[in-house]
């Protein structure tokens, strides 16, 4: 039987299981949980009422939360031609071609975001078998794929955040850190869960939201009510 740490006890009863809590709530019990010995992360899942198998119900999307999400992001864009000093000049942590594709393919760099101006997308759609799964397939939707590269990257450093329901219709998402305040925690959940919100699938009938729950990156979850939202 695995031994469970003084912590996690510790943490698992500042939350009653089969209890809801408004996110007001759920943010300062999260706060006075122990954390690890690193700046954890504020992670929400949302359990959608959509049936994944239908490609009309699935949900992607994006959106800039007001206070960003203070997580230092590795950035790798595909360019030519002007966009490359562009790149270089906003801070993208490398820009390539054959050899960002390379170092992709290798993993010799690990990428949180992949961006892609238009003519490069010949050898990026060869990456999606690797880049497909980890969430990070530029795409037009997300502007990830597009010929405003310093925009694309200025608004991914200020925490602009990529969402897709996965084959079981939740989004995972993150919407900032432990040490953020409550009212910017409050204010990035928000913004995060009235987009995705907006984002209803016109043939989705009745309710959108099944559940929702918080946690940190170490944290158990707590599960919100979603009428209070």
């Amino acid at each position: 039987m695995t031994k469970i740490s003084k912590k996690k006890k510790f943490n698992q009863k500042l939350r009653n299981q089969k209890k809801t809590y408004t996110i007001q709530s759920a943010i300062k019990i999260l706060k006075t949980m122990k954390s690890a010995n690193f700046v954890e992360s504020v992670d929400a899942a949302f359990h959608l009422n959509i049936n994944p198998k239908k490609s009309e119900q699935n949900i992607r999307g994006s959106i800039l939360l007001p206070h960003g999400t203070g997580k230092k992001i590795k950035i790798g864009v595909f360019a030519t031609g002007k966009n490359v000093e562009i790149a270089k000049k906003y801070g993208a942590d490398f820009v390539g071609m054959e050899d960002l594709a390379s170092i992709i393919k290798k993993q010799t760099i690990i990428f949180d975001l992949i961006i892609a101006s238009p003519e490069t997308m010949e050898i990026v759609g060869k990456l999606g078998p690797i880049l497909g799964p980890k969430g990070i397939m530029p795409n037009p939707k997300f502007g990830t794929v597009t010929e405003n590269i310093k925009q694309s990257i200025q608004e991914a450093r200020q925490g602009k955040v990529n969402y897709r329901n996965d084959k079981n219709g939740v989004i995972h998402s993150n919407f900032g850190k432990i040490n953020f305040s409550e009212i910017h925690l409050y204010e990035n959940f928000l913004t995060l869960y009235n987009n995705i919100k907006q984002s209803k699938p016109n043939q989705l009938k009745g309710f959108l939201y099944k559940k929702i729950s918080v946690s940190t990156t170490m944290s158990p979850g707590i599960s919100i009510n979603c009428l209070t939202l």
